[in-house]
């Protein structure tokens, strides 16, 4: 194979990745659990953004309740941007071995 080749291949690729970074960035997903007492905003970057607690969910005799909500609406999260993402890259995740996504 042409090395020049395979340098244009790697700066188109680099381009597409820029692209869709800048596209991630711009979107979140929010995760809840305790039937919305407790949510989590995750952006594409995989960050969390923003919580939101109920004050019914502040109960300072079960704060491992609250822990363990917390830890839920931020999984909830996590696996819905995981599918935006998933979405996002398309075709041009396909043969990646990206860590959390796929099977």
């Amino acid at each position: 194979m042409n090395p020049f080749e395979i340098l244009k291949n790697a700066q188109s690729l680099q381009e597409q990745f820029g692209k869709v970074q800048n596209e991630l960035a711009g979107i979140s997903a929010e995760g809840s659990s305790g039937g919305g007492i407790v949510k989590v905003t995750v952006n594409g970057q995989m960050e969390m953004v923003k919580v939101f607690l109920d004050p019914i969910a502040v109960d300072p005799r079960d704060v491992p309740m609250l822990q363990d909500l917390i830890v839920a609406a931020h999984r909830d999260a996590m696996s819905k941007i995981k599918d935006q993402i998933a979405q996002k890259l398309g075709p041009m995740a396909a043969g990646l071995n990206i860590p959390g996504f796929g099977a």
